[in-house]
């Protein structure tokens, strides 16, 4: 195997023997041989879309192709080969829909050069695809650059089609997202792309960022309404409970209703700390809090939790033992060995019973005692206290703000967050979204004039609640450039959801990002010089020279 996507890459290079994720080399070389044949597929649903045949299921699979195999959704071997044969057959469909509908127009069969992704077809098992994704996997092209800018396109595209796949679960698509995921997948292919190409390729990337995040924001704020300022409870009852991660707000939704009047009580985990933040979610009574931090501390605190664990979406850590019977997964979730709660079908909500009866057989987890943090503060809400806001800067309140959104991860390093939040003067407000918050969000901070020194926009996702906080105040003070704006960006990473995230902001021209704990694995030298001279893009050092960075400019 050969795996460099996330941050925890093994010795900044990559992991070789074992995901440091935890999953197995059979699972990597999987895994890229299903975005292998995805690209195959994407090639001929591009070739049949220009001879007007649309096919929604395949374009709803090369998202989901894509989603599952980022960090931390998938490690079964079962769900990859099922999905491996999937992309087969659907690659077949769509290829023979084309070439019935291109003789037909022109007369004659179409004889062009095809990749091989897109006609390979030998129908196997477990070891024959793993066998032939190692070949065709990340290290397939030589040259490193070209490698590294094609990963970079990869891992932005795995990013847009999770927002994509989140929107879509709400009844909300958008065709021009999905093919634009079937042209990225397809241009890598290319064995004669060149660099210039692929850097307008990932430019395009951050463009479908920022269009899937506020296809999702929609989707989000249409079904539940606009994020509410709240308070949540980060406390446990006395009573039984499910303990509910990931990012799907229809899961919690439809968990919710199947739990009312059952005496359990739900807890959010990790990205799911947005919900309470819903008018049509907070209104459960028995949505009682929120348990634990970033997903990275699961196995501690899923073992400590005590009820039931439904996982919904990416940022599972590989259960232990001692708790693993109560873990449940669904969606694009899988871990050979759990219980799976399968899709909807005809219309009907998932079926939930299965964690509910084991909540219940667990009986009341221990009562614990908790603070209160605030959240929901998304574009709207911010928008409604905009004249606090600009005031409070054009007084001199309010010097800067800092966005430190991103991702959690493990490692000690990432307590530079930590301190960096706590020793930012108190004339600064941190501006956040994504797990990254869980590294400074029970600090006691303080506000500036009423406005809380953390504003939570959300999840991950919810990135696009910043972006559209900083285009409004760009417009409110007149500004021509958003790089003019008393706004600095410190960001955290750790999966392929927060590249696209950084290409989004990169596409909007922001400069001058500070990431870290560390710079992505898969970017060469010579891209990164890229990035430096155009967009100013520098890793983390340490808190107190970070902070003269930031302060002085």
């Amino acid at each position: 195997m050969f795996c460099y996507q996330c941050e925890e890459a093994a010795r900044g290079v990559g992991c070789t023997a074992m995901g440091v994720c935890g999953k197995t080399p059979e699972v990597a070389n999987l895994q890229d041989m299903l975005l292998w044949v995805t690209k195959g597929l994407s090639y001929w649903g591009l070739k049949a879309k220009e001879y007007g045949i649309k096919d929604d299921e395949a374009n709803l699979f090369v998202a989901e192709a894509l989603f599952i195999t980022i960090t931390n959704v998938n490690f079964s071997v079962e769900r990859m080969v099922e999905f491996i044969e999937k992309a087969l057959d659907l690659k077949d469909r769509v290829k023979h829909k084309f070439l019935e509908a291109y003789a037909k127009k022109e007369g004659k069969s179409f004889d062009e050069k095809v990749p091989e992704a897109a006609e390979w077809d030998k129908r196997g098992d477990a070891n024959l695809y793993a066998q032939k994704g190692f070949e065709v996997g990340v290290l397939a092209d030589k040259d490193e650059d070209i490698r590294s800018l094609k990963q970079l396109v990869i891992y932005g595209l795995k990013g847009i089609a999770a927002y994509a796949d989140h929107a879509y679960v709400l009844k909300y698509t958008n065709d021009d997202i999905l093919y634009f995921l079937q042209k990225g997948m397809a241009e890598t292919l290319r064995e004669d792309i060149t660099a210039d190409e692929l850097i307008n390729l990932t430019l395009e990337t951050g463009k479908y960022a920022v269009d899937v995040m506020a296809l999702l924001d929609k989707a989000n704020t249409s079904t539940y309404g606009n994020p509410e300022i709240t308070e949540v409870y980060t406390g446990t009852y006395n009573t039984p409970a499910i303990l509910i991660s990931g990012h799907d707000l229809l899961d919690l939704e439809e968990l919710l209703k199947q739990t009312e009047g059952t005496g359990i009580k739900i807890y959010t985990h990790g990205e799911m700390l947005p919900a309470h933040a819903y008018p049509e979610l907070k209104k459960y009574e028995h949505l009682a809090g929120n348990f634990g931090g970033a997903w990275w501390q699961q196995d501690k605190e899923f073992a400590e939790f005590g009820g039931a664990i439904l996982m919904t979406t990416n940022c599972l850590v590989p259960p232990k033992e001692s708790y693993k019977d109560r873990v449940f997964t669904t969606g694009l979730v899988g871990f050979d060995k759990l219980t799976h709660i399968p899709n909807r079908t005809d219309g009907k909500p998932k079926d939930f019973s299965p964690v509910i009866k084991k909540a219940l057989e667990l009986g009341p987890i221990p009562e614990r005692e908790g603070k209160k943090i605030v959240i929901g503060f998304a574009h709207e809400q911010v928008a409604k206290v905009a004249d606090k806001v600009i005031d409070a800067v054009k007084s001199g309140a309010i010097k800067k703000f800092f966005v430190m959104a991103g991702c959690d991860g493990r490692h000690k390093e990432r307590e530079y967050y930590t301190e960096f939040a706590a020793n930012l003067p108190k004339d600064t407000v941190i501006l956040t979204a994504g797990c990254a918050k869980y590294r400074y969000n029970k600090l006691d901070l303080g506000d500036i004039d009423g406005i809380p020194r953390v504003l939570d926009a959300g999840q991950c996702n919810d990135s696009y609640s910043l972006v559209v906080t900083a285009l409004k105040l760009k417009e409110a003070f007149g500004l021509e450039d958003i790089n003019e704006l008393p706004i600095e960006y410190n960001i955290a990473w750790y999966e392929q959801k927060a590249v696209a995230v950084l290409l989004a902001l990169l596409y909007l021209g922001v400069k001058g990002i500070k990431l870290g704990p560390k710079l992505p694995a898969f970017i060469s030298p010579n891209v990164l010089k890229v990035l430096v001279d155009n967009f100013g893009i520098n890793p983390i050092t340490t808190v107190e020279e970070d902070l003269k960075f930031f302060l002085n400019k």
